[in-house]
C-alpha cells in the first residue's frame, strides 16, 4: 500500500510502515499529484481534503487525526466511495489543560478564587466538558451554553447570560455557516459588548468563530485579556492583533504527546478496520516516562509552585511574537513552529488528574 502522511503526526511509522510505503508530506501544501496514486491520505486540520485533491485519485481511506471535520469534503469522500475517519476527543483533555494555563498565567491568584470565580464555556462537547471537569477540580463556578449537548453537573444558560456573568469564557465549538445555531462569527460587536469589561476571552476553537476587526476594536476600547491560539485569517496574522492580545500562541492547544498519539491511534484502529486488518498496536507503549509532580503533594501547591515546568505558555507567546516581520506573521515561521513543537506532557502523565 501507498501511504500519505502529514509530516508533523506523531508516531506514524509505528503504527503504518506494516502495511507499506509511507511518504511524509507538508500537509499545507498537498497536491493532487501527492495523492493521485495513494491508497490512504493521514492529514491534520491544514490539509483541505475536496474535490481538487482527490478527483480520479486511488484513494480508499482519509483518517484525520484532529477533533474537527471541516476541513474533509464529506460528501465528496463519500461520494467517491472514500471511508474517512476523525480523531474526535483526541487531545481534548490537552485543551482543556491549555485553558487552565492561561487563565492561571494571566490570574496566579484564581488558583485561590474557588467560586467566586465563574468560567463561561461555549460549547460542551469533548473539550468543553473535560474543561468543566477540570474548573470544578479548582473549586470553580461554572456555566456552559451549547444548544445541542447536555452535561451533568454545570449550569447550562442562554448565550447572552452567559456573555453577561463570565468572568472568563472559553471557546469549544466547530465552525458552522448556516442555521439559527451557526457558529462563524459567533463573538462579534454585539456578543462583546455584552461582556463585562475585565471578561477574559479565550479561543483554542476555530478561529473564525471570533469576527477578528471586531475583536481588535474591542480589545482597543476595553483594554480587554484576550487569548488567542487560533485565529480568523490563520497562517495570516496581523502584527495589530498580536500586539492586543494577553496571550498569543501558534495553534498548538492540542498539543501534547498523548494527544498527538491518540489521534494517529484512532485513525489507525478506523484504518485497520477499513482493510481488516488486526488492531495491535497502543500508543501507550510508546509514551516515555515523566516527573511525577502531583504525587503525594497538594494538587493546589503543584499547579502554583510548578505550572511553568509542566508547560510554559509563556514561552510559545514570546517565540509566536518572534515571528512578526513587516506587520505580519511569517507563514513559514508559524508553519515551522508547530512542525518543531516540543509536545508538552499532559497533568496525568505527571501523576496528576484527568477529566
Amino acid at each position: 500500500m501507498k501511504i500519505i502522511a502529514d509530516e508533523n503526526l506523531a508516531f506514524t511509522d509505528y503504527f503504518f510502515s506494516e502495511f507499506g510505503e509511507i511518504q511524509h508530506k507538508a500537509g499545507r501544501t498537498l497536491t493532487h499529484a501527492d495523492v493521485q496514486d495513494a491508497d490512504a491520505l493521514l492529514v491534520r486540520s491544514v490539509t483541505k481534503v475536496n474535490q481538487e485533491l482527490i478527483q480520479g485519485s486511488t484513494l480508499k481511506f482519509v483518517g484525520s487525526a484532529t477533533i474537527g471535520t471541516d476541513h474533509l469534503d464529506i460528501s465528496i469522500l463519500e461520494k467517491n466511495n472514500i471511508a474517512w475517519s476523525n480523531a474526535a476527543g483526541c487531545n481534548a483533555q490537552a485543551v482543556a489543560e491549555y485553558v487552565i494555563t492561561a487563565l492561571l498565567h494571566l490570574k496566579p491568584e484564581l488558583i485561590d478564587a474557588g467560586d467566586s470565580f465563574t468560567l463561561g464555556i461555549i460549547g460542551l462537547g469533548n473539550v468543553g466538558s473535560r474543561l468543566v471537569k477540570m474548573a470544578k477540580i479548582l473549586g470553580w463556578s461554572v456555566i456552559g451554553y451549547d444548544p445541542f449537548v447536555v452535561v451533568e453537573g454545570v449550569s447550562q444558560v442562554e448565550l447572552d447570560t452567559l456573555l453577561q456573568n463570565a468572568d472568563a469564557i472559553s471557546m469549544h465549538v466547530p465552525i458552522t455557516q448556516w442555521g439559527d445555531n451557526a457558529t462563524h462569527h459567533m463573538i462579534n460587536a454585539n456578543t462583546l459588548a455584552l461582556m463585562k469589561l475585565d471578561t477574559i476571552l479565550i479561543n483554542s476553537a476555530r478561529g473564525a468563530v471570533i469576527a477578528e476587526a471586531d475583536l481588535i476594536q474591542d480589545i482597543q476600547k476595553t483594554k480587554r485579556l484576550v487569548v488567542l491560539d487560533v485565529f480568523e485569517h490563520e497562517p495570516v496574522i496581523s502584527a495589530e492583533l498580536i500586539n492586543l492580545l494577553a496571550l498569543v500562541t501558534p495553534h498548538i492547544a492540542g498539543y501534547s504527546l498523548e494527544g498527538k498519539a491518540r489521534g494517529t491511534q484512532m485513525i489507525y484502529d478506523a484504518f485497520c478496520q477499513k482493510f481488516n486488518f488486526e488492531i495491535n498496536k497502543n500508543f501507550q507503549t510508546q509514551l516515555p516516562e515523566c516527573e511525577q509532580y502531583f504525587v503525594s503533594q497538594d494538587f493546589k501547591k503543584v499547579i502554583s509552585d510548578q505550572l511553568k515546568d509542566i508547560y510554559d505558555i509563556a514561552r510559545d507567546d514570546r517565540k509566536l511574537r518572534a515571528c512578526l516581520i513587516d506587520g505580519q506573521v511569517d507563514q513559514k515561521s508559524f508553519d515551522q513552529l508547530r512542525k518543531t513543537y516540543p509536545l508538552r506532557r499532559e497533568w496525568a502523565s505527571h501523576g496528576g488528574p484527568k477529566a
